[in-house]
């Protein structure tokens, strides 16, 4: 008797959900993704024997219960990318097969329009193949943006009614879809059940759809990801060969016979440390150490040996400026203060109209020698009389 189509994708998934959560590389995992391949593989050929998706159907003759079997290529590509693999050609194998399930399941979903016109135009560009930045960026946003509504509709719906308990506990996607794959498990007994079981049927149906079209979404980015992995591993170099066990063995003998013939030999000189440090030949006689022999010279070495790599500061910055200050390479004043500021003559000016004061006395005095020296240049030196126009 054969496993029923619901029993035998229930048990892919749960062996895939089991394995999302560990590592891929451990040989446990594996066994799980192997497993869950198995099933898919007899899934897949049980479902094309069956004539299950017909191309000459629409949306509306797929029944409920058989809807949730259009993400058996998306499973199947999800589990498959899973495969631990060792070289670059065992990885490109993969990646192939990978892709091929997910245009596969973009078929499905592109003959019986599930997915509408508009997300099917906004996931039609990809996004590496766009060269202004911001537009791309955009774009990204776009999609990001219907991929998070696609995922709360989702979750409103599985809020939505408490006859479908069996949505609540979805950890991983295919746990929510082995959750869908019993939309049948309401059985009706009276007017009222049946009620409540259309109802749920078409809660379930709605999320079905969702879900199918969330999965668009997210294989169009898959798929291009792919097509750039595949394309830095074609231009990858070949991996080397693999070296049998005798060839490394050969190799480190090899390796351990460079090294002895590199190490030094050990002293056999009798004459201890204070002997010569060569012999006639030039060969080193006993351990030395390239050091300076004066003491102080030493202990200023050592205590830089935990000391930082660079030059610590010998000031701080307000005592540079303070010494550049004093230098004179500082220049003070002007701006918009001086602007207001009086200058030189008016300033005597105001101070010498302090009357009855020493300084006010000083001041005007000042000026007045200021003034006359001025009156007496003036007239020594007329306007213009340097001015010889060029003629000696």
């Amino acid at each position: 008797m054969s496993v029923p189509l619901s029993i035998l994708f229930a048990q892919s998934l749960s062996s895939a959900s089991k394995a999302s959560n560990l590592p891929t590389i451990d040989d446990p995992t594996q066994e799980l993704i192997q497993s869950s391949l198995k099933d898919l593989f007899t899934l897949s050929s049980r479902i094309v024997g069956l004539s299950l998706f017909s191309p000459n159907e629409t949306l509306e003759d797929i029944s409920t219960a058989d809807l949730v079997y259009l993400l058996v290529p998306y499973v199947l590509s999800e589990v498959r990318g899973r495969v631990r693999t060792t070289d670059r050609e065992e990885r490109i194998v993969v990646l192939k097969q990978t892709e091929k399930d997910l245009k596969t399941f973009l078929s499905y979903l592109d003959n019986y329009e599930i997915v509408p016109h508009d997300e099917r135009a906004l996931y039609g560009h990809q996004a590496s193949a766009i060269v202004d930045p911001s537009k791309r960026r955009e774009l990204k946003i776009k999609q990001y943006q219907k991929e998070k509504d696609l995922q709360a509709r989702i979750e409103a719906l599985r809020k939505r009614r408490r006859q479908a308990p069996l949505l609540d506990d979805a950890d991983t996607d295919f746990d929510l879809i082995a959750c869908l794959l019993l939309s049948k498990s309401v059985k009706s007994t009276g007017d009222e059940e049946d009620d409540i079981d259309s109802e749920t049927e078409d809660i379930f149906r709605e999320t079905t759809l969702l879900l199918l079209r969330l999965k668009y979404a997210q294989s169009q980015t898959q798929i291009e990801n792919m097509e750039q992995e595949l394309e830095l591993l074609s231009r990858a170099p070949p991996s080397p060969p693999r070296v049998s066990l005798q060839t490394d063995d050969r190799r480190s003998k090899i390796r351990e016979n460079d090294n002895d013939m590199w190490k030094l030999d050990t002293p056999r000189s009798s004459m201890g440390a204070d002997g010569p440090l060569l012999d006639s030949s030039g060969k080193v006689l006993r351990p030395f150490t390239i050091l300076p022999s004066n003491v102080v010279e030493r202990a200023r070495l050592q205590q830089q040996v935990f000391g930082p790599g660079y030059r610590l500061p010998t000031m701080s910055i307000d005592e540079y400026l303070q010494i550049e200050k004093e230098r004179g390479n500082i220049i003070t004043g002007g701006g918009p203060a001086s602007e207001t500021a009086p200058t030189s003559s008016e300033q005597l000016a105001l101070d010498g109209e302090m009357d009855g004061t020493l300084d006010g006395e000083e001041k005007s005095e000042t000026k007045r020698l200021k003034d006359e020296n001025w009156a007496r240049f003036t007239d020594e030196n007329p306007r213009g009389a340097g001015n010889t126009m060029n003629r000696g």
